[in-house]
C-alpha cells in the first residue's frame, strides 16, 4: 500500500482495542516508531501481522500517542478531508437540534471525528477549546472552514474566542491559550457577554470568565425534562450554578424555588439571569456548601422541599478516585433521600465519565437502602445530542441524569 504517513506499529492489545472502535493508542502499546513522525503529524497505525488499522494524529509527548482521525484508506487528510467532516458535524446539529442549533455544540472531539476539539456556539460566537496538538497546529484552517460553512448557511459569526487553558495541553507539548481569534470580519475585543435562550428562558453567557466555555449546553433537555415536574412544587436546585435548573423550575410554575451554590460570583450570575427573566420574585439565593446544607436541614428534621435536584461538579477526573466520588455521591443523594416526604421528587445527576452508569446506578440503590426509600424511576437521560455518544468511545458517555420519585 503507497501511502504518503509515517508507520507505526502497536501491540495486539491496541490492535483489538482500534478494531473493536477505539481511536487511541497508548504509550506503552507502540511496538516501533517505523518511520520518523514529527509530534502532530498523522500516521498510519498497523497491527503486529502487519494489517493496517487506521491513521491518526501522533505526539511523542503525549500519553496518548496516536489519535486515530479515519479507518479509510482513501482518506488523505488534507482540507477537502476536514472540510467534510465539519460539514458532517454541523448538518447532524441541524438536523438533531432543530430551532437550538442556534446555541449548541458543534464540534465535540472524537464523536464528531476531530480528536481534542470542542466548539461551543452561543449565537454569534464560538467558543473554541484545543486538548490535542494536531488540531493546534491546524486551527487555522479548521476555523477557516468551520466559518466558511456557517456563512454559506447564512449564519453570522461575531466572535471566535479561544479557551484552550487545560493543563491536558501541558501533556500534549502546549501552553495554555486564552484570547480572541483574529480573522477578518471577527471582533478583536469583544465584551466577553452573550445573550442565549435555552428552553425558552434567557440566559447572559460570560465566554471569557465563565466555567469551561461559558455554559453547560449538555443539560439542555434535562433541564426541560426536570421542569416538566415543578408545577406547585417546592424545589430545590443545589449546585445551581448559574441557575439553569432553578430558572427552568420557576417558569414552569413551582411555588418556590431556592438555589444553592458555594460560588459568590455563580450565584451573582444567577441573580441576574432571574431578573432577566423577571423570576427574581420566586427564586430564594443561599451562598452555602451543599453538604454542610443538606446537614443542616436533616439535623433539624425539616422537610421544606417536595423535589430536590443534585447536579454536582464532577466528583472524580480520574479512575484513581472513583471511590471517593462514589461516597461523595452517595451522601448527597442519601441526604436528598431522606430530607423529601414519600411521594416527593429527586433529579440526580454526574458529569464525570469515571462515574459510569453501572457505578451511578449501585450508588443511588445504596444510597436509598440507607436512606430507607425505594426509588421509582421517571427517567433515564444522557447528554443532550450535540454531545453525541460514540458507541466503542466510552470517554464520549459522560452525562447521567435520573429522575425519580421516592416512595
Amino acid at each position: 500500500m503507497d501511502r504518503p504517513f509515517a508507520r507505526l506499529t502497536v501491540t495486539e492489545k491496541a490492535a483489538r482495542s482500534l478494531r473493536a472502535g477505539h481511536p487511541w493508542v497508548y504509550e506503552g502499546e507502540v511496538l516501533t516508531g517505523g518511520d520518523p513522525c514529527p509530534d502532530g503529524a498523522v500516521t498510519d497505525v498497523y497491527s503486529p501481522k502487519d494489517r493496517w488499522l487506521g491513521a491518526g494524529f501522533y505526539n511523542s509527548r503525549s500519553k496518548i500517542r496516536v489519535r486515530l482521525l479515519t479507518r479509510n484508506t482513501n482518506d488523505r487528510m488534507d482540507e477537502a478531508f476536514f472540510a467534510r467532516r465539519i460539514r458532517y458535524a454541523l448538518d447532524y446539529r441541524r438536523r438533531v437540534m432543530g430551532e437550538d442549533f442556534a446555541d449548541c455544540r458543534l464540534i465535540f472531539g472524537e464523536a464528531d471525528g476531530f480528536p481534542g476539539w470542542t466548539l461551543d456556539r452561543f449565537g454569534d460566537v464560538l467558543v473554541s477549546e484545543v486538548l490535542s496538538l494536531g488540531i493546534e497546529q491546524r486551527k487555522d484552517m479548521l476555523y477557516s472552514l468551520v466559518l466558511r460553512e456557517l456563512e454559506q448557511a447564512g449564519e453570522r459569526v461575531r466572535v471566535l474566542y479561544e479557551r484552550s487553558e487545560s493543563p491536558i495541553r501541558e501533556k500534549e507539548g502546549m501552553s495554555a491559550l486564552k484570547g480572541p481569534y483574529a480573522a477578518d470580519g471577527l471582533e478583536s475585543e469583544p465584551s466577553g457577554r452573550v445573550r442565549i435562550r435555552e428552553n425558552g428562558i434567557l440566559y447572559d453567557v460570560d465566554y471569557i470568565n465563565g466555567q469551561k466555555t461559558g455554559f453547560f449546553l449538555d443539560q439542555k433537555y434535562n433541564r426541560a425534562a426536570a421542569a416538566r415536574l415543578a408545577p406547585g412544587m417546592r424545589v430545590l436546585d443545589c449546585f445551581t450554578h448559574t441557575g439553569a435548573f432553578a430558572l427552568n423550575c420557576a417558569a414552569a410554575g413551582a411555588e418556590r424555588v431556592t438555589a444553592v451554590d458555594v460560588s459568590a460570583d455563580a450565584l451573582l450570575q444567577a441573580e441576574d439571569n432571574a431578573r432577566l427573566n423577571s423570576l427574581e420574585d420566586r427564586i430564594d439565593f443561599l451562598r452555602s456548601d451543599v453538604f454542610e446544607y443538606l446537614t443542616a436541614l436533616a439535623e433539624k428534621k425539616e422537610r421544606p422541599f417536595d423535589y430536590i435536584i443534585l447536579d454536582p461538579p464532577a466528583f472524580t477526573k480520574s479512575s484513581a478516585t472513583v471511590e471517593a466520588a462514589r461516597r461523595g455521591y452517595r451522601e448527597i443523594n442519601r441526604r436528598a433521600m431522606q430530607l423529601l416526604p414519600r411521594g416527593g421528587y429527586l433529579a440526580t445527576c454526574s458529569c464525570s465519565r469515571f462515574m459510569t452508569a453501572e457505578l451511578f446506578r449501585a450508588m443511588l440503590f445504596d444510597a436509598a437502602r440507607d436512606a430507607s426509600v425505594s426509588l421509582r424511576q421517571i427517567e433515564e437521560r444522557r447528554q443532550s445530542p450535540d454531545h453525541p455518544i460514540l458507541w466503542g468511545v466510552p470517554e464520549t458517555e459522560y452525562l447521567k441524569f435520573w429522575l425519580f420519585q421516592i416512595v
